[in-house]
């Protein structure tokens, strides 16, 4: 039998997380499930296992940067990386103060920045690997309101151009996905449903659609692409 390869799904415990979780559990990875919330972690983790799946819930504030490098050197060994978590502000510019904006830049981006410094690098040494970030079309045009929410997915953009760069020669693809509208927790529907109205096949996402795409990536069915960005955005971005 091949030996079980690990998954680290960053904010793993809702959303486009948790269905990236579960379906790279059934593509037979064993998932480390992060979160802050250990309630929600260990149901996650429940229903991988009640799948036939392996899965650990391994808990950090990604808003503490001691924490964050806490977590990358637990899960160095991991041969697949989901900087995942982050969380979204929308409003005037001039109503977002100092701290949400630390808070956004330090969840959404360095975050991923300093989980990617650690495993990477340790992914590079043994010649394979893969890091998708997940970034947003938000990342890609220009939203009213999102200007700061914006500039933290652009920045993801970069960054993995630049990873792609400095480890792709060593074996680790590194790619980001870029969803459009998609249900989530915690989400207006009524807001995303009218958001998904103006893509192109006019609908929202679900979460699972993301899910599959970061699944593909994960795979070596794409293990000629890195340094890109995918949109999954039902064609928001194409025209």
């Amino acid at each position: 039998m091949p030996e079980t390869r690990t998954a680290l799904v960053t904010g793993a415990t809702s959303g486009i997380g948790r269905a990236t979780a579960e379906k790279l559990a059934r593509d037979g990875f064993k998932v480390l499930v992060h979160g802050r919330d250990a309630g929600r972690g260990a149901a996650v983790v429940k229903g991988i296992e009640g799948l036939g799946g392996r899965a650990e819930f391994i808990a950090a504030d990604l808003t503490d940067v001691t924490a964050v490098k806490q977590l990358a050197e637990a899960a160095k060994g991991v041969e697949v990386l989901v900087n995942n978590a982050g969380f979204s502000w929308f409003g005037p510019t001039t109503d977002l103060e100092p701290d949400t904006f630390d808070a956004l830049f330090d969840a959404n981006v360095r975050s991923a920045y300093y989980l990617t410094a650690v495993i990477a690098p340790a992914m590079a040494e043994r010649g394979e690997g893969v890091v998708i970030n997940l970034g947003s079309m938000a990342g890609q045009i220009g939203l009213a309101g999102g200007a700061a929410y914006s500039a933290t997915k652009a920045a993801l953009t970069s960054l993995t151009r630049s990873w792609a760069a400095e480890f792709s020669p060593r074996g680790v693809r590194i790619n980001t996905i870029a969803p459009g509208p998609v249900y989530t927790d915690g989400s207006s529907r009524e807001r995303l449903t009218a958001l998904g109205r103006t893509t192109l096949l006019a609908r929202t996402a679900e979460v699972e659609e993301i899910a599959d795409v970061v699944a593909f990536l994960a795979s070596r069915a794409a293990r000629y692409i890195t340094g890109a960005v995918i949109p999954a955005d039902g064609g928001r971005t194409a025209v």
